[in-house]
């Protein structure tokens, strides 16, 4: 294959990553990613395209181009218009596109199935029976952990559409990004694609905002809804507890108004 070895060892070096570091995110051995890279042993093409997905290039330019006279293979496809392919899950019976649902226990596999069709359609699906959703566009729902977007839950269920340009991505707006370093982060984003990031911040204002670079993110959801199964507690005071509240405020005022009749 033309210039695969090549190209690996320089996209590897260009994410300054270690074979090991490689070996580990790709989910390979490490002896492997040295044998690919000195052309000892050609990668089965599903590898390939593993490869292609993690360094954002498409497979002709990670085969047939010789990257390392130029930088422009490795630079992320923030416009999705090389192989960032979307996974659907169909309704065999109507033909129709099913939503599929993304729990919190599936996060960590979705990282590493989220271009598998057979894994996709291994996620539970169904058909989102609202009215506000359109038909024209490609749904997915993930479970949120943690408490950094209050006042939305934990493990609230965060609807989302699919962002196939990042230019799309509206500043201040809520998104859920899949990341190799962190998996699935429901957050506000900041996007700052020329300087290669996106800046990351919670509704929480106990977490700081924090920056993501563009080459870890794989897929960009737009949050358009949620749903959540955390009901509210009651309301903190009854009436009669107001009342009584009012009442010993005013006692409060009018023995400060007596103290201050003294002192004059």
């Amino acid at each position: 294959m033309h210039h695969l070895s090549e190209n690996l060892k320089h996209l590897r070096k260009s994410r300054s990553l270690t074979q090991a570091q490689l070996a580990e995110k790709v989910g390979l051995k490490r002896p492997l990613i040295g044998a690919y890279e000195e052309g000892r042993s050609e990668p089965k093409l599903a590898t390939i395209q593993l490869f292609a997905h993690f360094f954002e290039v498409s497979l002709d330019t990670l085969i047939n181009v010789d990257l390392t006279q130029g930088e422009q293979g490795s630079k992320p496809d923030s416009a999705g218009s090389s192989l960032r392919i979307l996974p659907i899950a169909i309704d065999r019976d109507t033909d129709r596109e099913m939503s599929t649902l993304v729990p919190v226990k599936a996060s960590a596999g979705y990282l590493n199935g989220y271009g598998d069709v057979d894994y996709i359609e291994q996620l539970p699906r169904f058909d989102l029976p609202f009215p506000e959703l359109t038909h024209d566009r490609s749904y997915r729902v993930f479970q949120i952990k943690g408490d950094s977007m209050l006042p939305v839950p934990p493990s609230s269920y965060i609807i989302c559409t699919y962002i196939q340009d990042w230019s799309d991505v509206k500043n201040d707006e809520c998104y859920v990004l899949v990341t190799r370093s962190e998996g699935v982060v429901y957050k506000r984003v900041i996007n700052e694609l020329s300087k290669g990031v996106f800046r990351l911040k919670s509704d929480n204002p106990e977490y700081d905002t924090y920056e993501v670079p563009v080459y870890d993110v794989v897929e960009v959801w737009k949050a358009v809804g949620y749903t959540s199964f955390s009901l509210p507690d009651g309301m903190v005071s009854s009436t009669g507890d107001l009342s009584a509240l009012a009442e010993s405020l005013k006692r409060i005022q009018t023995d400060v108004t007596e103290i201050k009749r003294r002192i004059n």
